[in-house]
């Protein structure tokens, strides 16, 4: 929604311009992988479940894994999105893993410190996800570690 909307594409960016951008300058395949921490964790398994075939390999560490049912995503989802909670669930890995064409494994990552686990980050929602979609997920928990490993 405004005022983002026009300029604020980060999933465009990310999935299409800086791709184009880096194979048509460098000498770069089309085999990609994608990584991200925290929200952008949560934003590299969106990217790779709503593009199947666009990436071999997808990793997220501490990823805000159910964003419509925390507060971090619940406050990024109605500025950037809008009101309409419907127009989240296309932003939401844990119901986009729910819809995925594509079974491509997913590596999350997660320290069994980190003080966000419980109320912001909820792995378990996403494994329990995953599983009901018989979608391949390895969840590592890294004992010891918080959320800026």
């Amino acid at each position: 929604q405004e005022p983002w909307a026009k300029h604020y594409r980060m999933h465009d960016y990310v999935v299409q311009e800086l791709p184009a951008l880096v194979e048509a300058h460098f000498p770069a395949s089309d085999k990609r992988g994608i990584s991200g921490h925290s929200m952008g964790g949560h934003g590299a398994l969106v990217c790779a479940l709503r593009n199947p075939g666009r990436y071999l390999s997808v990793s997220a560490f501490s990823p805000i894994n159910n964003p419509m049912d925390c507060p971090w995503g619940q406050k990024a989802f109605s500025r950037y999105l809008g009101e309409e909670r419907s127009k989240w669930r296309e932003w939401d890995a844990c119901v986009l893993i729910s819809e995925a064409s594509q079974k491509l494994p997913l590596l999350v990552d997660q320290g069994d410190r980190d003080d966000f686990l419980a109320v912001q980050l909820k792995p378990e929602a996403f494994q329990q996800a995953a599983k009901a979609a018989n979608h391949p997920l390895e969840l590592r928990l890294q004992p010891g570690y918080d959320h800026s490993y």
